[in-house]
């Protein structure tokens, strides 16, 4: 009863997000907003909202809501809930529940968001997975909103590392937009999480992809843009991430690259130009090392000697893995595992066009 009366205070129309807040305030819990009477109500909210609240029957979707969350992996977070994500609670506009898909814990860990352009380059494109999963084997989740692009890189580089990641969607929890993330979407809510704060059933409309921005840049501890077009959401998400207090990271391009005119407008206004996942560690004073594999942490010296093969190897051109693998006699997965955390350690620098160079 006492999550039907969340849900129901979420279903009724016209009442905001300030307006439930206010009813809240007022009242503590949603069962006590719909015990009172008419006049209690107008103390809070005007005449017509509290009619709604009263007599607008949402029993047909409130039934559709609690089946969905019978469902294994489905959970329905309110504000009154313990994982309900703690950093939104500080938040202007909290949601009031959320559908999360997925492991829930996760919602609590520190994270990073990544955004960028839906038609980035290819470049671009590793960028946001190698970030992505340099800063996930560091223990920050990425947190981005599954759109096409850079979104769905940020996701699939954090799969491949240890701390996860969150999807925030703009449509109801039980819909995945756009359909062909359909896959990568699933696997999400099978290693990380899905949140959505719209009802079920709520299509792709243009106008919650900004609410949608908004729950990305208040989850994170700050929010790095790959690549963006000078009026792109992605800005308004780096936009809301500075006016919550969070930091703002860019990663620069080529001037002549219309996808660069966004992150170097946002490094005009202050943002923290970065060039590898270690810029960012250090501007948010994160000291967690990157964990080792088992094999790894067993030979530490056969690790050394590998990077030690691999710098050898590099030289001092850039040149890209296949080159590396002719000239060390490692496998392209073996050079890819010890390349990350000396990128981390700032031995090596990955550069334009999937190239290594060694740093002296």
């Amino acid at each position: 009863m006492e999550l039907a009366a969340w849900l129901r205070l979420t279903l009724v129309p016209g009442v905001g997000g300030e307006a439930r807040r206010a009813l809240l305030k007022a009242f503590g819990l949603p069962e006590a907003i719909f015990s009172a009477g008419p006049g209690e109500l107008s103390r809070v909210v005007d005449a017509p909202t509290a009619e709604r609240l009263r007599h607008h029957d949402c029993a047909a979707a409130i039934d559709a809501a609690l089946e969905w969350a019978a469902q294994p992996g489905n959970r329905l977070l309110t504000l009154a809930d313990a994982e309900y994500p703690q950093s939104l609670l500080g938040a202007d506009d909290p949601p009031v529940l959320l559908h999360a898909k997925g492991r829930v814990e996760l919602l609590n860990q520190p994270m990073l968001a990544i955004v960028g352009s839906r038609n980035a380059t290819a470049q671009g494109l590793r960028d946001a997975e190698a970030f992505a999963r340099a800063l996930g084997e560091a223990g920050l989740g990425i947190v981005s909103g599954l759109a096409l692009g850079i979104d769905a890189a940020a996701h699939r580089g954090a799969l491949a590392g240890q701390a996860g990641t969150v999807a925030v969607i703009g449509t109801g929890a039980d819909r995945v937009y756009p359909a062909r993330n359909q896959v990568l979407a699933r696997e999400i809510a099978e290693k990380g999480v899905v949140i959505s704060d719209f009802p079920l059933g709520t299509p792709a409309l243009a106008g919650n992809f900004p609410r949608r921005n908004r729950l990305i840049a208040g989850l994170a501890l700050g929010c790095l843009v790959v690549e963006a077009a000078p009026r792109s959401g992605s800005l308004i998400t780096a936009r809301l991430a500075a006016e919550a207090g969070r930091e703002v990271f860019a990663i620069p391009g080529s001037i002549h690259s219309p996808l660069s005119h966004g992150c170097h407008q946002l490094i005009r206004q202050g943002a923290k130009l970065v060039e590898t996942a270690r810029d960012i560690l250090e501007e948010l004073r994160w000291d967690m090392p990157v964990p080792e594999s088992k094999e790894s942490a067993a030979a530490p010296g056969h690790r050394n000697a590998q990077e030690e093969l691999l710098l050898a190897s590099l030289g001092d051109a850039p040149c890209g893995v296949d080159i590396l693998a002719q000239r060390s006699g490692l496998t392209p997965a073996e050079l890819l595992a010890i390349l990350l955390p000396m990128e981390l350690a700032g031995r090596i620098a990955q550069l334009p066009g999937g190239l290594y160079q060694r740093l002296r």
